[in-house]
């Protein structure tokens, strides 16, 4: 028998009421769906983030796990659709309840079928610019994750 190579999960937090960069940013149209660092939005720019990534030891899932506001569920599918994702995975929030249950809600999605995937959780209203650091920075974090530590990424200022 052979042995499955774990698989890696994006998972996108894509809440938030964007109160804060009003008028911009406001409950129906929050900052992650706009193009704020450039032409696409951030929440697409945050699914790409991913594209090219590659590691021996796990296999990146084909489609972004997405938490969402009930409320955007049609804009975040729209703008995933704008990207190549036909069928993507979207987790519904009744009502935004911070990260801790969007959490819990992906992982107890990600295990229903009897899988133990890694989630790589990201925000989507972050600017990342170099891509090369920051797939680095998960390549260092796969070791660990598969031994059962809870990994996390920062930046240092």
């Amino acid at each position: 028998m052979t042995e499955q190579i774990p698989i890696i999960i994006p998972t996108i937090l894509c809440g938030g009421a964007g109160t804060r960069l009003w008028p911009l940013s406001r409950d129906e149209y929050p900052k992650q769906l706009l193009s704020l660092a450039g032409q696409e939005t951030m929440l697409q720019d945050t699914v790409r983030r991913m594209s090219g990534f590659v590691h021996k030891k796990v296999e990146l899932a084909l489609t972004p796990m997405i938490v969402c506001n009930e409320d955007h569920r049609f804009l975040v599918a729209e703008q995933l659709k704008g990207i190549g994702y036909r069928n993507p995975s979207i987790i519904l929030e009744p009502v935004g309840r911070n990260t801790a249950p969007a959490l819990t809600v992906a992982a107890l999605q990600s295990t229903k079928d009897n899988q133990d995937p890694l989630l790589l959780v990201m925000p989507a209203d972050h600017v990342v610019k170099d891509l090369v650091a920051f797939h680095r920075g998960i390549a260092k974090g796969i070791e660990p994750a598969l031994s059962g530590a809870i990994v996390t990424f920062g930046v240092v200022s």
